[in-house]
């Protein structure tokens, strides 16, 4: 289901937690901070639906989050939220600074070459640890450009537009 303009996705309920109507949730930048200081989560279902729901508490517990919602206290109460997915609007997530961007607003940037060679269409990200990794494809080409100051000239996202300086052998796979 697409997502409107204003809403983000942010991470999915993976799963239950206990007996008393926790709720596990992934968060899919890895970035918990943003989910830790919503009150209300929006869970959004598989024909669109969305649940408003007020947190009661939230934990981190094993690389997820654990949320206690406000009027659901048992795993009965919470099973049938498992598989929603958990929306924000753009306005309640934090401003970012000079040079730093979401991912969602990187997706779907045509990446071009300093010389103006068109790689292909920014269709994913991972993280490594050590830095962001973009996956551009052209058809069947893919390519791996690491987020590196020295690789990412430029990022204009009026225009849509990445400006790589690809490593040597980069293109040549």
């Amino acid at each position: 289901m697409e997502l409107s303009d204003d809403l983000i996705l942010l991470g999915k309920v993976s799963g239950t937690h206990g007996i008393r109507g926790e709720l596990r949730i992934y968060c899919y930048s890895g970035d918990y901070g943003t989910l830790m200081g919503l009150r209300t989560l929006q869970l959004r279902g598989a024909t669109g639906d969305v649940l408003n729901a007020e947190m009661d508490s939230a934990r981190l517990h094993g690389g997820k989050a654990i949320v206690k919602l406000k009027r659901f206290d048992s795993i009965n109460d919470v099973s049938h939220l498992v598989g929603r997915e958990l929306v924000i609007h753009r306005d309640q997530l934090p401003e970012t600074d000079e040079g730093e961007y979401y991912w969602h607003d990187l997706i779907g940037l045509t990446v071009v070459t300093d010389d103006g060679l068109e790689l292909g269409t920014l269709s994913e990200i991972f993280d490594t640890g050590s830095n962001d990794v973009y996956v551009v494809r052209n058809g069947k080409r893919e390519y791996l450009i690491p987020a590196l100051v020295d690789v990412v000239r430029e990022i204009d996202l009026t225009s849509r537009i990445m400006k790589v300086t690809p490593l040597e052998g980069l293109l040549d796979l």
